[in-house]
């Protein structure tokens, strides 16, 4: 985000009859400036407001409701032990990725937080270009302020990118979101969102006893699942789709894999399969995040910004909707 400065000017002394005309000068030319600082104000918010939750292809960002911008390709720390997810976030800053999602549940964000150093460390990012995502589990809602404080600890950071709501749980999940929204307001957080919301009645439940939207949904999202009802309901808040199993998840990715119709599109352009359904994701609107302990794979599934699919290729993709889920939480 761009900041203003504001310049001032040197008081100057007028003289008698001088005076009123240059100060009359003074003020219109005072007016104009300011008339034209908030025209200039007014455009430059209008066009973030347009650029709003649109996928920008060739710098892989996002720019979320709240004005910051996120990648929309990273990779997910889900099953990873702490050795595994310090290695993985390594070679993933190193290969180009700038996205990091972890969460306290998956037990490895120290872990997370070692590969982010090590990457500092070495020079090649640094903790400004890096996006860090955790999440809070549901058995810490009740305690929302010291869930946030442990996972800044575990990890390492001053503040976190982002602090999502793990799932939906109406007994308390409005108490531990409006201890995220404080979060925000000390400078711990700098966005908040909301995973495994399925329904627009469930979203809207919480938004409503809330003040400040979720900049997006992580849901279980793929080629089987694309999940069209939730993303047409989002958009009226600016939020955007997260897809977790953007590959089907463990023991589905080959079914997706090997999808004819994902092996056509594949061989036409050849690359791997998982290649284009991770560049679907992105042009089908949604931020993915695969995970991989694998240093090759990580390196593989970056190398999707040098194509893209056609428009009858999305429609074919887009036919694979079968809205069947693979997990059942």
């Amino acid at each position: 985000m761009n900041e203003s400065t504001k310049n001032s000017s040197n008081d100057t002394d007028f003289s008698d009859e001088e005076t009123v005309s240059e100060e009359s000068e003074v003020i219109e030319s005072v007016v104009s400036d300011n008339e034209s600082t908030e025209n200039s104000s007014d455009e430059t918010e209008n066009s973030n407001s347009e650029l709003v939750g649109k996928f920008d292809l060739k710098a892989g960002t996002v720019v979320l409701n709240n004005g910051i911008t996120m990648p929309i390709l990273g990779i997910g720390m889900y099953t990873l032990s702490q050795e595994e997810a310090e290695n993985s976030v390594y070679w993933a800053l190193r290969d180009g990725y700038r996205l990091i999602d972890t969460a306290r549940i998956y037990g490895n964000e120290e872990g997370v937080g070692r590969g982010i150093k090590r990457a500092i460390d070495e020079g090649f990012v640094t903790r400004e270009e890096i996006f860090v995502t955790t999440k809070m589990w549901t058995s810490d809602y009740n305690d929302g302020d010291d869930a946030i404080d442990a996972s800044l600890k575990r990890l390492g950071l001053d503040y976190i990118d982002l602090t999502i709501l793990h799932h939906s749980q109406p007994r308390n999940d409005v108490e531990a979101y409006q201890a995220m929204e404080k979060a925000v307001e000390d400078g711990k957080l700098r966005s908040i969102g909301l995973s495994n919301y399925y329904t627009p009645e469930d979203f809207d439940r919480l938004i409503s006893e809330t003040t400040i939207l979720p900049v997006l949904l992580q849901n279980e999202t793929h080629l089987y699942y694309q999940s069209t009802e939730m993303k047409e309901h989002l958009k009226q808040y600016g939020t955007v789709l997260e897809s977790w199993y953007p590959l089907g998840g463990r023991g589905h990715t080959q079914e997706l894999f090997n999808n004819e119709t994902v092996v056509q599109i594949a061989e036409a352009h050849k690359k791997a399969s998982v290649q284009v359904i991770l560049r679907w994701h992105l042009q089908a609107g949604n931020i993915a995040i695969p995970g991989s302990s694998n240093e090759d794979h990580i390196k593989e599934d970056f190398e999707i910004w040098d194509f893209e699919l056609s428009d009858e290729e999305m429609q074919q993709l887009n036919a694979l909707d079968r809205k069947e889920r693979f997990s059942d939480y």
